[in-house]
């Protein structure tokens, strides 16, 4: 009998689809290992039958409660972005390989399963009063600014729930990253392809616009990273995809996630031009992180930060000294993170401006994740394990002393 199973054997035996098992696969669950083609993967059937026990068997709640959110086994099934051996692929195509040819309109009309021409077709002009309204504003920092402006000027227009026209729909999925886009630029919606939009604003040349157009496809989407599961709790409540896309920039914004982009930029300002292996050590013994460097899903090589840094680094000697000494203390590689700051940096883009690329690429993805989720037409609604004080109970009441006393000569 074979020590080995399938894919296929693997995936009936565990009861899960393939695209979970591929999920599984790449947070560790299981190992694949090479198969008797290069397309085929087998697993040892052991380990493929000690994660069949513990799914049989189940866990207590308040393991799994600490567990199935952090990085542990996949909480839902989705058919939008495929992370395995530290590659990253949207529906089943290699991002990376994406992001050296495509704009971002095209990635959309791919995660959107959507028609470009119709998405990205005619632009409307956005509201007077809305415009007025975002006018307004005080300058603020890119983190606050987007999702302020964003929440002012889009409307719901052709992304509300019982919008069931597929040309309205796919307008408005349109629309809404036009309209981040214009927030981003402090312009208003445009025709023009996004990247091109962003060379022109940031007076940037056909190499510098090219950048920017691969740092956003290959900010489209990550499975169910923080602000995309948010973005999919909004969906499943009914709500537009608007608010699925206001849902994800909130979320964006925390220093743990998208504004981790802001804590490089700091760290980079910090280490300066001189000494900056000291200044790195010196961090370090202060028990402070490296920000941009280590991710759980890639422990080896992040596919996006390498993309970018491949573009750039041949021109800057120093940065590639930097991150081989950050590299080596930390024991990770750079993020996407660092990639997007070492973008703004190399073409000299405004301050936040790698928040924004970030934020304006993942909203294809929010939005992909809302789509997914309001076609399953399920609410997700998990429940808490429960740590608090224990409630206290009511006491039964007691009998009044002359009842009792009644009762006891009534015997």
């Amino acid at each position: 009998m074979s020590s080995y199973l399938s894919a296929v054997e693997t995936a009936a035996l565990l009861g899960v689809s393939r695209q979970t098992l591929y999920s599984y696969v790449s947070r560790g669950v299981l190992r694949a290992l090479p198969g008797e083609t290069p397309r085929e993967s087998r697993y040892l059937k052991s380990e493929v039958e000690r994660v069949a026990l513990t799914r049989r068997r189940g866990r207590k709640p308040k393991d799994a409660a600490r567990t199935a959110l952090d990085w542990g086994l996949p909480v839902l099934e989705s058919s939008i972005t495929l992370i395995q051996d530290q590659r990253l692929y949207y529906r089943g195509q290699d991002a990376v390989a994406l992001a050296a040819r495509l704009p971002l309109e095209d990635v959309a009309a791919l995660l959107w399963q959507m028609p470009k021409e119709v998405a990205f077709g005619a632009v409307h002009p956005p509201d007077p009063l809305r415009q007025a309204a975002l006018d307004t504003l005080a300058p603020e920092r890119y983190e606050e600014s987007l999702l302020r402006g964003f929440t002012l000027v889009s409307d719901d227009t052709g992304t509300a729930a019982w919008q069931r026209a597929p040309e309205r729909l796919a307008e408005g999925c349109g629309a809404l990253v036009r309209q981040l886009a214009a927030c981003m630029l402090d312009a208003k919606p445009h025709g023009a392809p996004i990247h091109l939009q962003c060379a022109r604003q940031w007076k940037l040349d056909a190499e510098g616009a090219d950048l920017v157009r691969m740092a956003l496809v290959l900010c489209a989407d990550h499975e169910l990273n923080a602000s995309s599961f948010t973005a999919r709790c909004v969906a499943s409540t009914g709500a537009s995809l608007r608010a699925a896309v206001v849902a994800g920039l909130a979320a964006l914004t925390g220093n743990r996630h998208g504004a981790t982009t802001a804590r490089v930029e700091a760290l980079w300002d910090e280490l300066g031009e001189t000494r900056p292996a000291a200044k790195l050590r010196e961090r370090l013994a202060r028990g402070e992180d490296l920000p941009g460097f280590g991710h759980h899903l890639y422990p080896d090589d992040d596919p996006r930060a390498s993309a970018l840094l491949a573009r750039i680094l041949p021109q800057h000697e120093s940065w590639q000294a930097l991150i081989d000494e950050a590299a080596t203390l930390a024991g990770a590689p750079p993020s996407v993170d660092f990639a997007l700051v070492a973008v703004r940096r190399h073409l000299n883009l405004p301050a936040g401006a790698a928040f924004g690329l970030f934020a304006l690429g993942r909203a294809v993805g929010w939005i992909a994740h809302a789509l997914e989720q309001r076609a399953m037409n399920d609410l997700i609604r998990p429940r808490a394990a429960y740590v608090g004080p224990a409630p206290r109970l009511p006491q039964p009441p007691r009998a009044a002393a002359g009842v009792s006393a009644r009762r006891g000569r009534a015997k």
